[in-house]
């Protein structure tokens, strides 16, 4: 597929032009950073031509391919007839995907807030249960990413996304599931899920006493797609209840459909949350987020509110085909059957390679945590770069995450093949063997 990843001029301009004029915070993968000039479903191609099979998306954005025709001939179309209008004109487009919204959700989720983004989402959540609870506090988990705002900076459980301008007035931190690196240093199912437990020794030590909401990823994005019990939301949903607290779903990258079978990661674990918030592959790369609530909890928001590009006519009808695409193409299906696929052959890479001292995650968002030692878990965050670098010159895209960074995040679209698993793992497979262990 690809070759050496050696840029031309063209791209080091690019970069020259990125160093001068864009924040240094903002971070790029890869030694030499990848220049991207054009994209086609599974495929994108950098600025000297070269193809790669695309495994992060975007950051689990491009849920149903890029620029897939079924979606950009609607953009294209609803562009040339209305751009613009912001929330204080309603239109078509908005109360279509509204509607839409509230027949996938579950439960009496039926109102929807529209924004640009998973951090506003997750905002606009926290704004809401704060107004509608019996209290300011808000419990979270440790490892979560919630976003880049003060606000939801404060939700975030991992040092290094919170570093200044963080509120933390008012959130609590519960332990995070996370059975690899059980902070209790017990083993499921022996451990009686005591992690789901804690939410309510910190309800009762770190509030008030009673708190407005309880928000969590299904399965922690940035923090290594960490994957709670099965029991583990059920138990948690009954202490948020009896402490008066709202449930919020941050579905950021969870949602529409990259679990597989279910819209919603939360509905996994036969769970109804009281919020939804998502955002990323909604829209397949327009820039989206959502609220979504019932008709009681809408109700209680205190105020005025506008988004002035929230539900704007040309994401809101990106959003809705996406759907459509979901629900004509099967993808659902479709991910879980590809997924529990793509889980067997990472499994055996496994077998295959010591690194690999976890395999985790759920339909078409799988995660490998990389340790030098199975038995110590030393996390392997220099390997972990390598083996994106090396991944990357074999032509093959995917992404990091974890508290350590020693966490690979694989999340294709959904609507990729079992021939697509097969290259993928070819790759990686070859790239395993060519990263030395420090």
């Amino acid at each position: 597929m690809a070759a050496s990843p050696t840029k031309s001029s063209r791209s080091d301009e690019v970069l020259r032009k990125h160093r001068e004029y864009l924040w240094p915070a903002v971070t790029n993968y890869y030694r030499e950073p990848l220049v991207a000039d054009r994209a086609s479903m599974q495929y994108l191609w950098d600025l000297e031509g070269r193809k790669y099979l695309d495994f992060f998306g975007g950051i689990l954005t491009i849920g149903v391919g890029h620029c897939n025709p079924k979606v950009t001939s609607k953009i294209k179309a609803q562009t040339d007839r209305l751009q613009h209008t912001s929330t204080l004109y309603p239109n078509e487009a908005i109360v279509d995907l509204a509607e839409k919204l509230a027949q996938i959700t579950p439960g009496n989720l039926q109102k929807s807030f529209f924004t640009n983004s998973g951090t506003e989402a997750n905002e606009a959540a926290i704004l809401l249960t704060r107004m509608a609870g019996p209290s300011y506090d808000v419990v979270a988990l440790r490892h979560a990413y919630s976003g880049s705002s003060s606000l939801t900076k404060g939700i975030t459980g991992q040092a290094p996304w919170r570093k200044s301008g963080v509120i933390s007035v008012g959130v609590a931190h519960a332990l995070s599931p996370y059975c690899y690196r059980c902070p209790l240093n017990l083993k499921y199912p022996d451990c009686g899920v005591a992690c789901a437990k804690d939410v309510e020794n910190v309800i009762q030590t770190s509030t008030s006493g009673t708190i407005a909401a309880f928000i969590a990823e299904p399965i922690q994005g940035v923090g290594g797609f960490i994957t709670p019990p099965p029991e583990y939301f059920k138990i948690v949903f009954r202490i948020v209840k009896n402490y008066g607290g709202l449930f919020i779903s941050d579905e950021v990258q969870t949602g529409f459909g990259r679990t597989g079978r279910k819209w919603f990661g939360i509905e996994q674990w036969e769970v109804v949350p009281d919020v939804i918030a998502c955002a990323k592959s909604m829209a397949n790369g327009v820039p989206v987020g959502a609220t979504i609530t019932t008709a009681e909890l809408a109700g209680k928001f205190q105020g005025l509110t506008i988004s002035t590009f929230g539900g704007n006519p040309v994401t809101a009808v990106a959003a809705r085909a996406v759907i459509d695409v979901i629900e004509e193409e099967n993808l659902l299906e479709n991910c879980h059957r590809v997924g529990g696929y793509f889980r067997e052959k990472l499994e055996d890479l496994q077998a295959k390679y010591p690194l690999i001292g976890d395999v985790r995650g759920m339909g078409l968002m799988q995660g490998l945590e990389l340790v030098r030692d199975r038995q110590t878990k030393e996390p392997a965050p220099a390997e972990t770069s390598e083996l994106m670098e090396r991944a990357r010159t074999h032509g093959l895209l995917v992404g990091k995450g974890g508290l350590y960074g020693n966490v690979i995040r694989l999340a294709p679209p959904l609507n990729i093949g079992k021939s697509d698993v097969d290259e993928a793992i070819r790759i990686l497979d070859k790239s395993f063997a060519e990263v030395p262990i420090r």
